[in-house]
């Protein structure tokens, strides 16, 4: 939060939930920190609900779960309904684009000037392996960005957090991921890059920590 300076005195932060325990914790965290921060700034979650759920599927709502882990830490939940694709169109690009223009949107209608992510450093990480494997660019989702012109900042709280970790403190306060219904979780270029990455790690002690590392140390002259 510090070293690039995500909040500031009377900050309105959009909180994006998706019910994952990495969203939840960051709702947490940002709830938990407001309470002893030394500028006051408000939040707000929200969740886009992509209508999967259904009276006759034997699990309970998913939005219901949801509201009911945020109620546990004192926080409520506002919930938007996904803009409708056929299932040609339903490919997990063209759904984030669109639950990303849905937040941009809610970002206005409450007038927050930031939105939180629950990005961590392992996402980070797979994004950067990505690009490189299927966009053939050299980046990442950064921790802070600052878009339209800096009237919304994009923060993400966790880049520096490993998924074990966020697991572990999600635990320890009581928080418990919510079931995805997508037909397509688990089952993406993003899987697939992370279980090579954690083969990697296998075999290359250390190897996490410097490719992090790597992504503040570009030496641009060494590039073509």
């Amino acid at each position: 939060m510090h070293d690039y300076s995500m909040l500031a005195d009377s900050d309105r932060v959009l909180v994006a939930v998706s019910g994952g325990i990495d969203s939840l914790l960051l709702a947490w965290l940002l709830n938990h920190w407001q309470k002893k921060a030394p500028i006051g700034y408000s939040l707000h979650c929200v969740h886009i609900d992509m209508g999967i759920w259904n009276e006759e599927m034997e699990m309970p709502d998913p939005v219901v779960k949801i509201r009911e882990q945020l109620e546990k830490v004192g926080m409520s939940l506002f919930v938007e309904r996904s803009l409708f694709l056929s299932e040609a169109e339903r490919t997990c690009f063209t759904c984030s684009k669109l639950r990303r223009k849905q937040l941009f949107d809610l970002a206005s209608r409450f007038k927050c000037n930031k939105i939180a992510f629950g990005h961590h450093k392992d996402d980070l990480l797979e994004t950067l392996f990505l690009n490189m494997f299927y966009s053939g660019n050299i980046s990442t989702m950064v921790p802070r960005q600052e878009l339209f012109e800096g009237r919304l900042t994009v923060i993400r709280p966790l880049a520096y957090i490993e998924k074990e970790e966020v697991e572990t403190m999600a635990q320890a306060v009581g928080l418990k991921a919510v079931t995805n219904l997508c037909p397509l979780a688990g089952d993406t270029r993003r899987e697939e890059v992370k279980e090579m990455l954690q083969e990697l790690y296998k075999k290359i002690p250390g190897a996490k920590a410097s490719l992090f590392a790597a992504l503040g140390n570009v030496r641009q002259g060494y590039l073509l």
